[in-house]
């Protein structure tokens, strides 16, 4: 594995000598996670047609507290 000198200089920098496996680890895993989602969010598509954005955020502002009704939530 290559990375950048820079950027293994701000990883050890931010994680500590110790933490950077750690680290690098829970980036894989959530890029995986990341692409499995995806891959779960086409297959929906192709077999239920695309979600409409306005439902796209009305669920996206329920965590951030900002849904405004309860249809917002729908």
């Amino acid at each position: 594995m290559s990375l950048h000198e820079g950027t293994i200089a701000a990883l050890k920098q931010r994680t500590g000598r110790r933490g950077t496996s750690a680290f690098v680890e829970a980036l894989i895993q959530c890029e995986l996670e990341r692409k499995r989602l995806r891959e779960l969010v086409a297959a929906a598509e192709a077999e239920h047609g695309p979600v409409e954005q306005q439902a796209v955020d009305a669920k996206r502002a329920i965590p951030r507290g900002n849904a405004t009704s309860a249809t917002d939530a729908a």
